[in-house]
């Protein structure tokens, strides 16, 4: 939290361009819509709970960097983040699909944020136990004066045990050595484990339930059937795995991580809406259709927007203080075809730059994700190393901007087609054929010589009924 404190609205914007090329105005806002948050936080009056965010609707066509911006902003903060498509909640019948589970979903990405710091914070002490429970399956424990040895040990240049507790507790404290080094990891051994519930109640209700309601009487009907534990014969490396998470789970309090998970999805939660042109209704008259479920889906979004609550399976949600960020097209539609009272709640808007070739060139260059590297590492995991000619790189900018002109632009998507396109051979090949530590150059030429054909094929297309 401290960390996320200090960041100033140049830093989130520095953050943003290590992964994002352009949209500096888009930049700008997130981050003062981030800091105004912390700032919110930071505030000691009762003024507090009546600062709103300002929420944001990106304007600008596909491709362009709208849900990038969002789900980096959402990283930078530690945030829980959830994206809707608008459109989906007209799909069925009238309206379509409960608004409210956007919320629901934001929820679940919460607890998942806070349980996974609480686990965190728990796993030394967690290692530590599933470490013995699986040197009780190794080494029984001493239980009786009886005990007898079973397993040999060197005990040369020690002193000879004087007990068979001694001796056992020697054995473990070897096995111990030999756990922790990985020498046993392969060893087979058969661990217990809680039994999922293969009981559903999917069908139960008929459709009339809620999300909320569904997903409680499925908890409480779990929690009245008896917990089944069932055998496993797994590897130590396995064994691990599957304890440590039991293990984790007692030792953290899921009450305070529910509580906590709310806390954090009220204050700094993001909901990404994205096409919201798509429910924008661009007739003004009465009547049937589907502008008029456009409209009420619009009228269903707008309590969640201006702040309602919301029950979910882990208690009620406030939507107060959830930063929103929309984001469409709006070929079609215009911001000004939503209902006012929606559009009154998006009070800062962003219209994003269409790509031009220059930023093709800068995305395959300077992003710490760049498609170029992605590519690279997916060679090297191979042993085989390719790389890239400045003219290659400038080349492959400039066709994908020309395809984007002259076919649909799709923005910086259609420099996954053109590198697919470009490097799929190559792909297949290895290892087959490119064998490990070969070296594979891409230049000017490679370049045209492989996308000739997707250039033909472009100008055969606008012929094609």
């Amino acid at each position: 939290m401290e960390k996320i404190i200090s960041l100033t609205p140049r830093q989130i914007v520095a953050e943003l361009d290590k992964y994002i090329i352009g949209q500096n105005d888009a930049k700008r806002n997130v981050a003062i819509a981030l800091r105004n948050r912390i700032r919110r936080l930071m505030v000691k009056t009762e003024i507090q709970k009546d600062i709103v965010p300002n929420n944001i609707l990106m304007i600008g066509s596909t491709g362009v960097g709208k849900t990038e911006i969002a789900r980096r902003l959402a990283k930078i903060a530690n945030a829980p983040f959830t994206k809707v498509e608008a459109s989906k909640f007209t799909e069925v019948g009238y309206v379509g699909r409960d608004v409210e589970s956007m919320v629901r979903d934001l929820v679940e990405q919460s607890v998942a944020l806070v349980r996974e710091q609480k686990n965190e914070a728990v796993k030394v002490k967690a290692t530590e136990a599933v470490e013995e429970l699986i040197l009780d399956i190794l080494i029984p424990p001493v239980k009786s004066a009886g005990f007898t040895r079973a397993i040999p040990v060197d005990t040369e240049g020690d002193s000879e045990p004087s007990s068979d507790a001694e001796l056992n507790e020697r054995t473990r404290d070897r096995f111990r050595e030999k756990l922790r080094d990985g020498e046993l990891d392969d060893r087979k051994i058969e661990i217990s484990v809680k039994a999922g519930s293969s009981m559903g109640v999917g069908m139960i209700g008929n459709g009339m339930m809620d999300d909320a309601s569904m997903a409680g009487l499925q908890d409480m009907i779990s929690n009245m059937m008896p917990k089944k534990v069932k055998k496993r014969k797994v590897s130590i490396s396995e064994a691990r795995k599957i304890l440590l998470e039991e293990e984790m789970s007692k030792l953290v309090d899921f009450e305070e991580v529910k509580e906590e998970a709310i806390k954090l999805a009220e204050n700094n939660g993001i909901i990404f809406i994205d096409e919201i042109d798509k429910i924008a209704s661009k007739s003004s008259k009465n009547g049937g259709g589907p502008d008029v479920s456009r409209e009420g889906v619009q009228r269903d979004l707008l309590p969640i927007v201006e702040g309602s609550a919301v029950n979910t399976k882990y208690g009620v949600v406030n939507t107060d203080h959830v930063l929103f960020i929309a984001a469409g097209a709006f070929h079609i539609a215009k911001p000004s075809d939503l209902i006012p009272e929606l559009q009154g709640r998006f009070p800062i808007r962003v219209e994003l730059q269409s790509l031009t070739q220059e930023d093709f060139s800068r995305i395959l260059r300077e992003p710490k994700n760049a498609l170029t590297k992605q590519y690279q590492a997916l060679f090297e995991a191979e042993e085989v190393y390719l790389e890239f000619t400045e003219d290659a790189i400038e080349e492959i900018a400039r066709l994908a901007f020309l395809i984007n002109q002259e076919v649909e632009n799709i923005g910086a998507r259609r420099l996954h087609t053109v590198m697919s396109h470009l490097l799929n051979d190559f792909l297949f090949d290895v290892p087959d054929t490119i064998t490990a530590n070969s070296k594979i150059m891409v230049n000017k030429e490679m370049v045209l010589e492989r996308l000739n054909t997707l250039v033909k094929n472009r100008d055969l297309s606008q012929y094609i009924l």
